[in-house]
């Protein structure tokens, strides 16, 4: 599996766009070079119509502004097609209201070479990448399939990269830093 400091592998993916656009049924290519210059939270899940992800995706979704507001894009991945991801979205109410795409790695290009795929299963482990404006991974957070994220925990650590300073455990914005 990729990790800190390696360059985020080029890809090109069709996705659902976020907002009401997304549930209009035009697709929207995302590759590497979308949003130039800002970080970039990439998160993966497993599949769509599934009982833990709708619940990390909206709440990544309900943080779209907070990310936004630190020069940050949200681009939620899975093996499934855009036609699944659209359908899951015109199908399930709390997804009606998304605000961040959802791409599709539906020949896994992605997932593989990052080395997200559980070997059981064949799906995306819930896999969550940080990357910065350059194209490096600066933070990777990786669960088991039954257990979900935390998107507050994902802007926490954005943060603490943004400051370039050393964070204590549990730092928050507007906390103090350590000093050396």
């Amino acid at each position: 599996m990729l990790t800190v400091g390696d360059k985020f592998p080029s890809f090109d993916l069709t996705s659902v766009p976020g907002g009401p656009e997304g549930l209009n049924g035009k697709f929207v290519q995302i590759s590497d070079s979308s949003d130039a210059g800002k970080w970039k939270i990439v998160f993966f899940w497993p599949k769509d119509f599934t009982f833990v992800c709708p619940t990390e995706i909206v709440a990544f979704g309900k943080l779209a502004k907070d990310f936004a507001d630190r020069d940050a894009v949200v681009y939620g991945v899975s093996i499934d097609s855009e036609f699944v991801h659209l359908n899951w979205r015109l199908h399930h109410e709390d997804l009606k209201k998304l605000e961040i795409p959802m791409l599709s790695d539906i020949k896994r290009e992605l997932s593989e070479s990052l080395g997200v795929i559980a070997a059981g299963p064949g799906v995306a482990l819930r896999a969550t990448f940080i990357v910065d404006p350059q194209g490096i991974i600066r933070h990777v957070s990786v669960n088991d399939l039954s257990v979900g994220r935390n998107p507050q925990e994902v802007l926490r650590v954005l943060d603490g990269l943004q400051s370039d300073e050393l964070c204590p455990c549990n730092w928050k914005q507007g906390d103090d830093f350590l000093k050396v």
